[in-house]
């Protein structure tokens, strides 16, 4: 009881934060972007924007393919630019594009969170189909297993 009494709310100020965008499913990832967007203006933040290549959605052919996985991660850099170019328009000034590839939760925790060390992850929820393997589904596993804070909007 003491603890509580004596403590002190401290402001929390956020220099990075990284968003978790799916190349294909906007609906997810739209309030999450936005909410992000708006932090990241508004404590002048580093936006990291980050999307997977989900090699598991291909077909065996495919994901052996070198001109198929090419043309997949152009696709993924390319909307990625536009995620970009919205944010830099909304007034972000600081932002950092990044595409992995595999399992989305697991890639996004093990290579992106370590190499980009965020203060916050924010990624959207799929409502639809929680069980395909995309951000939007995996949003548990990277709030059960990332190191920083994550939100997840809906």
């Amino acid at each position: 009881m003491d603890e509580v009494r004596d403590y002190k709310v401290k402001k929390i100020e956020y220099e990075k934060i990284l968003i978790c965008v799916d190349s294909d499913d906007f609906a997810s990832s739209k309030n999450a972007f936005n909410y992000a967007c708006s932090l990241a203006k508004h404590y002048n933040a580093e936006l990291g924007i980050v999307s997977v290549l989900e090699i598991g959605d291909l077909n065996i052919f495919q994901s052996l393919d070198p001109g198929i996985l090419s043309e997949r991660r152009n696709q993924i850099k390319e909307l990625l630019e536009t995620y970009g170019k919205k944010a830099e328009t909304f007034g972000v000034k600081n932002v950092h594009l990044m595409v992995t590839e595999g399992s989305p939760g697991q890639s996004i925790v093990e290579k992106v969170i370590p190499k980009f060390t965020p203060d916050l992850v924010i990624v959207g929820v799929e409502e639809k189909n929680r069980y395909r393997n995309t951000i939007g589904s995996q949003a548990a596993k990277i709030v059960n297993n990332a190191r920083v804070s994550v939100s997840v909007i809906r």
